[in-house]
């Protein structure tokens, strides 16, 4: 699903150019989750905002689903990948009504009006039909992040990038949130890419996890590796020692 080939990202120019990302190859099978970790401003992030077409900095080949895609993607393009975001207090308009925030992504694609897919998309994930009418500032902080994946999910994208999906949230409600998305990838065979820099997280979800460290993939780890606190760097089993696995 996804064939990822020498990415490097650059910011800035000349003397003062930052490369974040340095060269990284990676591939994820149909209905994996590849997890990504690493400490803050390791890349990660930034690494799923290329994949996403959200930043144009990058050199290298993507392809998605068998595709090819370029730096400024054609509409056909951004069908193949939605993102869910980091802060759902953020990644959500605080003025539009729940019902335009799920229904924008159809209209934006010229699909109709999308206002009949409202209702079947909160009650994917687990929201009451009411809540169409509601604003943003009505909903907990779970809720919203339930909204941000309905919205993911409506153009009916085979992959979805999570980019630190529950770290804003309570730890109440993260674990209610990861379930949600295991269930939700399960039901519709989806392919996700995971970045996190918490541990317990990336265990409960992820197939299989690349460490990152200063924007180059250091260890490879499958699931049962992360089970027995198992590694293959320095840096990965300092990961290890830091967390609470």
């Amino acid at each position: 699903m996804i064939d990822v080939q020498d990415l490097s990202v650059s910011f800035g120019s000349g003397a003062s150019a930052k490369q974040v990302v340095k060269g990284v190859s990676f591939s994820v099978t149909k209905g994996e989750t590849l997890g990504i970790v690493g400490e803050s401003g390791c890349g990660k992030s930034t690494v799923l905002r290329s994949l996403a077409g959200l930043d144009r900095h990058w050199t290298g080949k993507v392809s998605l689903s068998g595709t090819e895609v370029d730096k400024v993607r054609t509409r056909e393009q951004m069908l193949l990948t939605q993102m869910v975001f980091q802060d759902p207090y953020g990644s959500i308009h605080p003025r539009h009504r729940i019902s335009r925030i799920l229904a924008e992504p159809i209209r934006a694609m010229d699909r109709g009006k999308g206002w009949d897919m409202v209702a079947p998309a909160l009650e994917q994930v687990g929201l009451p039909t009411a809540f169409a009418d509601r604003f943003p500032h009505q909903l907990s902080g779970g809720q919203r992040q339930r909204v941000a994946i309905a919205r993911a999910l409506m153009l009916e994208p085979e992959i979805i990038l999570l980019d630190e999906p529950t770290s804003a949230l309570d730890v109440s409600v993260q674990a209610e949130v990861l379930n949600l998305l295991a269930d939700l990838k399960e039901a519709r065979n989806l392919t996700y890419v995971l970045v996190s820099h918490d541990l317990s997280v990336i265990a409960h979800m992820c197939d299989r996890v690349l460490v990152m460290k200063a924007g180059v993939f250091v260890d490879e780890l499958t699931k049962d590796d992360l089970y027995q606190g198992r590694t293959h760097h320095d840096y990965s089993r300092m990961l290890f020692e830091a967390s609470a696995l």
